[in-house]
């Protein structure tokens, strides 16, 4: 995906509390925790394509559709809410990227298939050797 993805503010949630963390006697009175929440099916900028693929990409992530992301790394809330920013674009940017290259299976090569019958034959002659010798 070439076209580079921009979120309206007015499709983003916030939510703020307080960050347990660093922060002495200012941290019980000051709401520092941010929480940034998306919807990813409501939203306008997504082609259908795009929805589709985040929808199935970060269903984990997801409730109801809206992806929620916190931030309390940071004493102060304008720093946790570019954070929490940050995390939110990462995540999408993740989302929409093509995923890792599917495996193309390759016959193993024929030392490999010789180390793994020695190895076998190892094994099972150590395992002989833990036996009680059979009287005839």
């Amino acid at each position: 995906m070439s076209t580079e993805l921009i979120i309206p503010e007015r499709e983003l949630g916030w939510r703020f509390s307080r960050s347990s963390g660093p922060g002495g006697q200012h941290v019980n009175t000051s709401d520092s925790r941010v929480e940034v929440f998306w919807s990813v099916a409501d939203s306008t900028v997504l082609s259908d394509n795009q929805r589709k693929l985040l929808l199935t990409r970060l269903d984990r992530r997801l409730v109801a559709g809206t992806i929620t992301v916190a931030a309390s790394e940071q004493r102060s809330q304008l720093r946790n809410r570019e954070t929490a920013l940050r995390k939110l674009a990462d995540l999408v940017t993740a989302g929409l990227s093509s995923g890792p290259q599917q495996r193309r299976a390759t016959k193993p090569t024929r030392g490999s298939a010789r180390r793994h019958l020695a190895a076998k034959q190892q094994r099972s002659a150590t395992k002989r050797n833990r036996q009680r010798p059979s009287v005839d």
